[in-house]
C-alpha cells in the first residue's frame, strides 16, 4: 500500500478517533465541572506526548517555545468556549457540525488578521453554512421562530478561535520568509509538528486550568470522585487526544495537507451517527436540513482539494 492511501486510511481513523472523544467528553461533562475536565485531559494528554517528543523539545529555540506558547493560548480559548458549548447542548450531533465552522472561518480570519487572498469557494460555501445556521436555530417546526441557543453561540466562538489556531499553526509548522530589521531577508525554520503539538496540549490545560479555578467549583469532583468518571477522563486524554494526535501527525507527514483536509470533514457526519447509537439521539427536519448545509458548506470550501484528490485517483 502506498503512502497516500495509508495516509487516507489513517485519517479517516482520525475522525473517528475524534467523533468518538465527544462522546467521551460529552460523558465527562455530565459529571464533573467542563473546564476542569479539559485542564487534566490536556494536562495527560502533554504528558503522554511529552514522553515521545522529549528530544525534540530539548531543541527547541527560544522563540520556538514562544511560538507554541502562542498557539497553545489560541487553542486553549477554543476549548474553553467548545467545551462549555458541549456541556450545555442537548445534541452532539448538533453541536459537532456548529463547531466545524471553523473550517469555512480560516479563510476569513486569515484574510483578517494575516491578508491572505480568499479562495472564491469561500464566498459560496459562507451563505450556505449561514443558511443551515439559520435551521438549527429553527425551535419546533409548529412556528419556525429562530432561536439563538448559548450553546450555538459558545459553539460559534469556538470555531472563530479554531480557524485562528488553524491559521497560526499553520505557519509556525512551516518555513516562512521575513525581513529583519537591518532589512536583510532571512527565514524561520519551522518547529517539528510532535513538539508544536506537545506544547500546544499542556497550554491548553494551563488555560483551562485557570478558567476553571476562577468559574467552578473543584471539590464536589474530587469529594465525590467515581471510577467511571476517572474512565472517561483518561479514555479522553488518551484515545481522544494523545492518539489521534499521534496518528494524525503520522498521517499528514506522507502525503499532500490537501487530502487531510478533505478528510477531516467527516468529523461531524461520525459524530452524528454516533450519537444517535451512543445517545439515541435523533434529528428533527430543521437539524437534519441544517447539518445536511453546513456539511455542504465544507464540502463546497474544500471543492477545489476535493477535485485535486479525484484526479489524483
Amino acid at each position: 500500500m502506498n503512502n497516500a492511501y495509508k495516509s487516507d486510511l489513517l485519517l479517516v481513523l482520525v475522525t473517528l478517533l475524534a467523533s468518538i472523544s465527544w462522546m467521551f467528553s460529552k460523558e465527562a461533562v455530565l459529571q464533573m465541572p467542563p473546564l476542569l475536565f479539559m485542564s487534566i485531559r490536556f494536562f495527560l494528554a502533554g504528558l503522554l506526548l511529552s514522553c515521545v517528543s522529549y528530544n525534540a523539545l530539548g531543541k527547541l529555540a527560544g522563540c520556538a517555545w514562544l511560538h507554541s506558547v502562542r498557539v497553545g493560548l489560541v487553542f486553549g480559548f477554543a476549548m474553553c468556549f467548545w467545551v462549555t458549548g458541549l456541556a450545555k447542548a442537548s445534541h452532539v450531533g448538533e453541536a459537532a457540525f456548529l463547531a466545524s465552522l471553523g473550517v469555512v472561518m480560516v479563510p476569513i480570519i486569515g484574510r483578517v488578521l494575516f491578508k491572505e487572498a480568499i479562495p472564491p469557494s469561500t464566498w459560496f460555501a459562507l451563505p450556505v453554512a449561514l443558511i443551515g445556521l439559520g435551521f438549527l436555530s429553527l425551535s419546533e417546526p409548529m412556528d419556525h421562530a429562530l432561536k439563538a441557543e448559548t450553546s450555538h453561540i459558545l459553539l460559534l466562538a469556538s470555531a472563530a478561535f479554531f480557524a485562528l489556531y488553524f491559521n497560526m499553526n499553520a505557519r509556525v509548522t512551516n518555513i516562512q520568509s521575513f525581513v529583519r530589521e537591518n532589512g536583510e531577508g532571512s527565514k524561520a525554520s519551522k518547529i517539528p509538528v510532535l513538539a508544536l503539538t506537545t506544547i500546544v496540549l499542556a497550554t491548553t490545560g494551563v488555560i483551562t486550568g485557570i478558567a476553571s479555578a476562577i468559574l467552578e467549583p473543584w471539590q464536589p469532583t474530587f469529594t465525590n470522585i467515581q471510577a467511571e468518571l476517572v474512565g472517561w477522563i483518561v479514555l479522553s486524554a488518551t484515545i481522544g487526544t494523545a492518539l489521534r494526535f499521534l496518528v494524525q501527525t503520522y498521517a499528514q507527514s506522507l502525503t499532500a495537507n490537501s487530502h487531510s483536509v478533505v478528510i477531516m470533514v467527516l468529523e461531524p457526519l461520525w459524530t452524528t451517527l454516533i450519537a444517535m447509537v451512543w445517545f439515541s439521539e435523533s434529528m428533527n427536519g430543521s437539524q437534519l436540513v441544517g447539518c445536511l448545509l453546513i456539511l455542504l458548506s465544507l464540502v463546497i470550501n474544500r471543492l477545489k482539494a476535493i477535485t485535486q484528490l479525484m484526479r489524483i485517483r
